[in-house]
């Protein structure tokens, strides 16, 4: 046996234990990318910045103030398109929009009739 070459159960260790210390490192790289993801997740769950603008385009469309409403809502659906993860909030607040918009455009139309 030379002292150069080495023994091949020698050699099919090596590959199994490095192979598995690869496997090791790669789990552990997408541990740590589910858990940033979960977290970023989780605080953009619990942030409640559209349901603060919702209440305050609620306020503003009971007060009459249907324009700035629309406003409101339509900031609300554009920090929800951000967030991704509220789709029924979404939707309430597109048929608020439509009937927000129904709403202004019957009123404009009732002015040139009389």
């Amino acid at each position: 046996m030379n002292a150069k070459t080495v023994p091949l159960y020698l050699q099919s260790a090596n590959f199994y234990v490095m192979l598995y210390l690869i496997i090791i490192f790669l789990s552990l790289i997408a541990l740590i990318f589910l858990i940033v993801f979960l977290a970023r997740a989780f605080v953009h769950w619990r942030s409640n910045i559209p349901i603060g603008l919702y209440v305050k385009a609620l306020r503003d469309e009971n007060s009459g103030h249907f324009e700035e409403a629309i406003i409101t809502y339509e900031i609300a659906l554009v920090q929800c398109n951000r967030i991704r993860f509220q789709r029924a909030f979404k939707n309430k607040i597109i048929g608020k929009l439509k009937l927000l918009h129904a709403i202004i455009d019957y009123k404009n139309s009732s002015r040139f009739v009389r």
